[in-house]
């Protein structure tokens, strides 16, 4: 992956808030980061009576520090009291106390200390770096470059020299705005690569169970399509296992690029491959064939390839009264139409639609 395409898929990439949140919570590591992130804010709540009548304290300390006070109090019995937000709730929170952060130290006296109040965008830049998408932060790093750029004014029109008002703001450009876009590239790469299978650049396993709940919790009819190779430990033996590898990715390749875009694709096994996609039961049947023909085409090194194929597929828009299926069993649906597909010969597609009785079922 170039450069371009790699910034662009960070970029787009939507970020799963739910899993993320889910994730930590399957780990018990919800509660100690509800604990550190409130703390965060009763520090600030006690940063603020500390400096209230003090020299580099607001001037009007009865209004400035009260509200600054108020809104940490806040903030950490939001985070120890009540559940973890959701994603609206999350981005709310964090835009209200990035607005807050400059607001209140803009209101300092000591213009020097009160630009180093824009440290504490680095803390909201984190959360949003880790939970949010690249989306998220490029707002709150333009939000924090404009704190930098006023902080660095303010001090270069109170009187202090313009080389120190561009000192401070070359360091709060380093530390608040260019550092975190970095950082959540780095996170992002790492987690994408956990995601992916490392031969075929699919997703893996992990990353179907995360992609596949939202298709179908945003379509009315979807389809999940198992692929197994036919034969594959013939083709290992026969040929080897670099010739084998060549197979497996050269599949991952022909599914990905007849799926489209629309397509969740991923490799699930060492020669089992799945494909999902906002389908009813006529066109997912049509889909299906049409990329077990993409499996089998012709190779130029004469390695035969075909796939047994089991097509599972929902239409809520068909059977309106019909329990929308889980994830985990239309997976298990296809992986089962898939094994009577091979148990017949192989190279081909056996549907089961969810949306029928047992007894009417292909």
């Amino acid at each position: 992956m170039n450069d371009g395409k790699t910034l662009l898929a960070w970029w787009n990439d939507p970020v799963d808030y739910p899993w993320l949140v889910g994730t930590l919570a399957a780990r018990s590591a919800l509660g100690p980061l509800r604990l550190l992130i409130g703390l965060a804010g009763a520090s600030i709540a006690v940063l603020g009576a500390v400096i209230a009548g003090t020299p580099i304290g607001p001037t009007n300390p009865a209004v400035t520090s009260t509200i600054g006070v108020a809104a940490g109090i806040m903030w950490a019995l939001r985070w120890w009291l009540l559940p973890w937000p959701g994603r609206i709730e999350s981005l709310l929170l964090i835009a209200a106390a990035d607005v807050l952060f400059t607001v209140e130290f803009l209101q300092v006296p000591d213009r020097l200390f009160g630009a180093m109040g824009a440290l504490l965008l680095v803390v909201t830049g984190s959360y949003l770096g880790f939970f949010h998408s690249a989306r998220a932060l490029a707002v709150h790093t333009a939000w924090s470059l404009l704190s930098v750029i006023v902080f660095s004014v303010r001090i270069a029109t109170g009187g202090q020299d313009v080389r120190l008002a561009l000192a401070v703001g070359l360091l709060l450009l380093a530390a608040v705005v260019s550092v975190l876009p970095a950082l959540q590239i780095l996170y992002w790469l790492l987690r994408t690569e956990s995601l992916s299978d490392p031969l075929t650049a699919l997703l893996n396993r992990r990353g179907l169970e995360i992609r596949l709940p939202r298709l179908v919790q945003r379509h009315p009819a979807v389809c999940v399509i198992a692929f197994d190779i036919d034969r594959f430990k013939e083709v290992n033996d026969t040929w080897g296992h670099r010739v084998g590898d060549t197979v497996l990715s050269g599949t991952a390749r022909r599914l990905a690029d007849a799926a489209g875009r629309s397509a969740v694709v991923a490799r699930t096994g060492g020669e089992e491959f799945v494909v999902a996609a906002p389908l009813g039961a006529a066109a997912a049947r049509a889909e299906a064939e049409r990329l077990c023909r993409a499996v089998a085409e012709p190779r130029s090194d004469g390695v035969e390839v075909t796939a047994s194929v089991g097509v599972a597929v929902f239409d809520g828009a068909a059977c309106p009264e019909c329990p929308r299926p889980t994830p985990e069993r239309l997976l298990h649906a296809a992986d089962s139409a898939m094994y009577r597909a091979k148990e017949a010969g192989g190279n081909l597609v056996v549907v089961d639609e969810l949306t029928l009785p047992p007894g009417h079922r292909h």
